[in-house]
């Protein structure tokens, strides 16, 4: 809606864009529980919107500027209508959304400042989930989207999609955001849920947006959708029936999504041509290889640390160290894990991440020493992020009293589409 809206009124003109759509779901909120959910609550919103952009161009177009590609078709009484329900219209969304992507990727902004604002108004993200989600601060994330948007209202108009001007330029940080999206959904940091389906389908759906138009159809963005989809077939397998996780090796496997697993294989074949190996190549292949295990005692793990060995020689970063440190423990044992993961540069990186020290206690409890684990877990446990992963850490922490507890868990509770984390917060951003 914001996207849609923003093309209308010009970027200049965002925040009224964002106002508007405010204003769409305040009037929800009033009239749904004395009328009742309408059948279909999306479309409502789009015309509850659409009537509050038509009364503002017609109250407004004398004393403000709107759109200057739409020009006088906003100023004529005849033609302000046909050309908003145009915009408005499910195929004209589409194409608002990826111009709004690539509007945010403005040259003049650092790439985790164009992420933070892709976060915030295509996404609805909050200042504290995109702080969390890559491991910054709530006052530098709140610098990046204030100045963000200031460079973006300067720009007037919307990038324009089919002009291939610096279409490539602006791509890498267009398949970050929706990278991050999708990591959000997945292994997320909101309150309520650690695990948010809707937004790794939205990610999934923006990135074969993306994947339509011809400059965006790259090796890297299919690796991109592959990881998402081969990933994404794991979730009906994620949750229990209360909304509790399951370690990737408690999960029954039966329950995995094989036309997604089919389908993301097909994309990370198609991401294969040209001489292109990036990052997302090597998470799709790690994501691959897990699939591919029809048991968790199949799964390759040789291959996959020599895969986390190639992402740290593109990407490293102290959350690549520690998947990688996992995969080792998974192979050679507690120790060697243990190892891996004293020898991890930048640490101080993770400290607010509940499963680093999450990760020590399950080792530490491999190794029987129970009460270097309960320590650990207890960190996990006041790092937590949500109810689910208090639950989680609880458990493990019960877990160290048992004669024989189960093992692995925290392990295997990693998943190799996790964020590398960004380069340290800046006042330049």
């Amino acid at each position: 809606m914001i996207s849609a809206l923003t093309r209308i009124f010009g970027a200049h003109n965002l925040a009224l864009a964002e106002d508007v759509v405010q204003d769409a779901f305040r009037r929800a909120l009033e009239v749904w529980p004395m009328r009742g959910v309408p059948d279909n609550p999306s479309a409502w919103l789009m015309t509850t919107a659409r009537n509050r952009a038509l009364d503002i161009l017609r109250r407004q177009r004398t004393a403000n500027t709107f759109a200057p590609e739409l020009g006088r078709l906003l100023e004529s009484e005849w033609t302000v209508a046909p050309v908003v329900d145009e915009v408005l219209a499910a195929g004209a969304i589409q194409d608002s959304m990826l111009r709004m992507m690539f509007s945010c990727c403005h040259p003049h902004l650092s790439e985790p400042a164009q992420v933070a604002l892709i976060l915030n108004i295509l996404c609805g993200f909050s200042i504290d989930e995109i702080a969390n989600a890559s491991l910054s601060g709530y006052a530098a994330i709140e610098k990046r989207i204030v100045r963000g948007k200031k460079v973006l209202a300067e720009s007037k108009r919307l990038f324009d999609t089919g002009v291939p001007a610096d279409f490539s330029d602006r791509l890498p940080a267009v398949q970050r955001a929706l990278y991050l999206l999708f990591n959000e959904g997945y292994h997320g940091t909101s309150p309520e849920r650690s695990v948010r389906s809707e937004l790794c389908n939205e990610a999934i759906r923006l990135t074969a947006v993306l994947l339509q138009h011809p400059l965006g159809k790259t090796p890297a963005t299919y690796a991109l959708a592959a990881l998402m989809t081969l990933t994404a077939a794991r979730l009906p397998a994620r949750t229990d029936s209360s909304g509790n996780l399951i370690a990737l090796s408690n999960q029954d496997r039966a329950l995995w999504d094989r036309k997604r697993l089919i389908e993301g294989t097909r994309l990370l074949e198609l991401s294969a041509s040209g001489n292109e190996v990036a990052a997302y190549h090597i998470e799709a292949a790690i994501a691959s290889a897990h699939a591919m295990a029809q048991r968790v005692e199949d799964t390759d793990w040789s291959k996959i640390i020599s895969l986390y060995d190639a992402l740290m020689g593109i990407n490293p970063s102290p959350i690549v160290a520690l998947s990688r440190a996992i995969a080792i423990s998974q192979r050679d044992g507690p120790e060697r894990g243990l190892e891996a993961i004293d020898a991890i540069s930048n640490p101080e990186r993770l400290a607010g991440y509940p499963f680093y020290p999450a990760t020590l206690g399950e080792l530490e409890l491999r190794r029987d020493n129970r009460k270097r684990a309960r320590e650990h877990f207890q960190m996990a446990l006041a790092r937590a992020r949500n109810a689910t992963e208090r639950l989680f850490f609880e458990q493990r922490l019960a877990a160290c009293d048992v004669a024989s507890p189960r093992p692995a868990t925290t392990a295997a509770f990693w998943e190799p589409h996790l964020a590398p984390i960004p380069a340290a917060d800046s006042d330049e951003d």
